[in-house]
């Protein structure tokens, strides 16, 4: 069996429940590669840890289809153009552009720092306005869109499908969403695709004076440039089914008449104090406030552990779970260490059930679960003295953590750095057992915690990690 998703637009026009969806094997439109587009951050704050989830469920699943095979063309965008942005600006009294570069690069930085991918093109919204005013030309005079007061609105009465990804009818719609009166807009739905220009505010020249692209246009403009329509995988935060990407699905099938984007994948929130966490609610977390007590492996493992469909709650306690699986996960890795180049290079037989487990939606826990039995099976080989075996274990382990983004690498380097001295005091304090000093040896083992590492003994002699 292939890789299947759960695809929140079923195939065809048929609307799904809220949240809904159905599970769909993945047939690409050109065989063997994977058209990728993932709304990407909007510059005016530094990330959170909602961010970096939605980043690294879509940094898996690329990894998971380049490891398939897959040749992946992955797109995340920039949103330098937005209201939130604006807003930023003028409180600090800096250029849009100054405040946009800033958080730009703390973004990439810290989802670097997390060992995301860089994606193949960053487009920023700003260097596509020409895109933007085509498009929006392409819909007005097609009779999707209309102008009023300066700006330029989308009719949405005229696209007949819309609410398909959301799940609910326009009359439904308009009962239950805050929508907001504008100068020369026509219906309490309508969404803008070009806004007047206001004092203060960045504007553009356009047909229908200066003004700047409304949000959803931007995405709808650089995925087209970029990946052509339609393309394989749309993705995103669940909070961005409505109206964000509803409104895509319409200002682009309704202007190039043929569908959007073939698959729909939509991470759950993060939850923080049983709310969903947002800049919004001032209930969040930074990325860089968890790095400063956790590894970016911790952090990944964190996410891996829950379903990327779920909603998941943050807390020490949930990421100090997360670190004891890391810890069992590097535990391993150092004491199986080999030097054989040899060891491993064929993993598919090992990597089997790992492999289908993400093959099923992206499913981490069971993939997770399964790199655990892989452990179990190096330790109880070096349990009783077969490194081999173990060597071969580790192998596997250290290419399924790969396809999650999680580094042993970062052991490695540790092993290399402070290694010899650890294991020049561990000798010491093997000696000072054999002499049968425990007071010597358990004083070696305390200053070795004091500076971060933990001793564990077994059957097959001492293990370490950093904490």
């Amino acid at each position: 069996m292939g890789l299947r998703f759960t695809n929140t637009l079923k195939s065809g026009d048929t609307p799904q429940p809220p949240g809904g969806g159905a599970k769909e094997d993945f047939e690409p439109i050109e065989p063997g590669s994977a058209r990728i587009y993932v709304c990407g951050p909007t510059v005016y704050d530094v990330p959170h840890i909602g961010h970096a989830r939605m980043a690294i469920v879509f940094d898996v699943l690329r990894r998971h289809l380049m490891w398939r095979g897959y040749d992946v063309l992955f797109v995340r965008n920039i949103t330098d153009v937005d209201d939130k942005l604006i807003n930023k600006a003028n409180e600090s009294g800096e250029s849009t552009a100054i405040v946009a570069e800033r958080y730009t690069r703390i973004y990439e930085d810290e989802m670097s720092a997390l060992g995301v991918l860089p994606p193949d093109i960053t487009p920023r919204a700003s260097g596509h306005i020409t895109e933007m005013i085509e498009l929006i030309q392409k819909l007005v005079e097609g009779g999707h869109a209309y102008a009023g007061e300066g700006s330029v609105y989308f009719a949405v009465e005229s696209f007949d499908s819309y609410g398909k990804l959301s799940g609910r009818g326009i009359d439904d719609l308009a009962n239950r969403e805050r929508v907001e009166s504008a100068p020369g807009k026509r219906q309490p739905l309508d969404f803008a695709l070009w806004k007047a220009a206001k004092p203060g505010e960045p504007s553009w020249p356009s047909p229908w004076g200066p003004g700047r692209p409304g949000w959803h246009i931007e995405c709808s403009a650089m995925s087209a440039k970029y990946l052509d329509q339609p393309f394989d995988i749309h993705g995103g935060g669940a909070d961005l089914i409505f109206p964000h990407h509803e409104n895509e699905i319409a200002q682009s099938e309704a202007a190039f008449e043929k569908p959007f984007a073939r698959y729909w994948l939509h991470n759950g929130h993060v939850k923080f104090g049983g709310e969903k966490m947002s800049k919004s609610l001032k209930n969040y977390i930074n990325v860089q406030e968890v790095l400063e007590d956790y590894s970016p492996n911790v952090l990944r493992l964190f996410f891996c552990q829950a379903h990327y469909r779920s909603q998941i709650d943050y807390g020490p306690e949930a990421l100090d779970e997360a670190k004891t699986v890391w810890d069992r996960f590097a535990a391993f890795l150092r004491a199986s260490r080999t030097d054989d180049a040899r060891v491993g290079s064929d993993n598919s037989e090992k990597l089997a059930a790992f492999g289908a487990a993400l093959d099923d939606d992206l499913n981490t826990p069971q993939a997770l679960t399964e790199l655990h039995e892989i452990v179990s099976r190096g330790n109880r080989a070096l349990e009783s003295g077969d490194r081999a075996v173990a060597a071969l274990e580790r192998a596997a382990l250290v290419e399924g953590l790969g396809v999650l983004g999680l580094s042993a690498d970062a052991e490695d380097r540790s092993r290399e750095v402070v290694g010899p001295l650890v294991e020049l005091l561990l000798e010491q304090r093997d000696q000072a057992r054999t002499d049968k000093d425990f007071a010597r040896a358990d004083q070696i083992r305390d200053r070795l915690a004091e500076i971060g590492v933990r001793v564990e003994d077994s059957a097959s002699g001492p293990r370490w990690f950093l904490e």
